[in-house]
């Protein structure tokens, strides 16, 4: 079953409770990218036409522990995502061609 790509973002605020944010993306139109500020903060940027999530350091303070730790968590994550992707592309028919490629062109 094959259906049209979108991203799917859903918010809820209760009194009394943390915000809460999804965003899912199901579609090829993605930009990712990473750079620093000026000031040297580094920051991991994944954007759709309907969406856009920056990731950084916490408290735009000196990098902690726990930032290298969670880029480390977010690496090691992308690898997998790209190995699977390698592997159920590879796995595919030659038929397939309108199929988006997971080769890492969206970095």
């Amino acid at each position: 079953m094959k259906s049209d790509p979108y991203t799917y973002v859903a918010m809820s605020i209760d009194p009394g409770a943390p915000a809460y944010l999804a965003v899912s993306f199901y579609t090829p139109d993605l930009r990712v990218g990473a750079s620093a500020l000026d000031s040297g903060r580094p920051y991991l940027s994944i954007r759709s036409r309907e969406a856009d999530i920056t990731v950084s350091t916490s408290g735009a303070g000196p990098v902690t522990t726990a930032d290298v730790d969670i880029a480390r968590q977010i690496f090691n994550a992308a690898a997998r995502y790209l190995a699977d992707c390698e592997h159920l592309h590879s796995g595919q028919q030659p038929a397939d061609s309108n199929a988006p490629a997971c080769d890492g062109s969206a970095a």
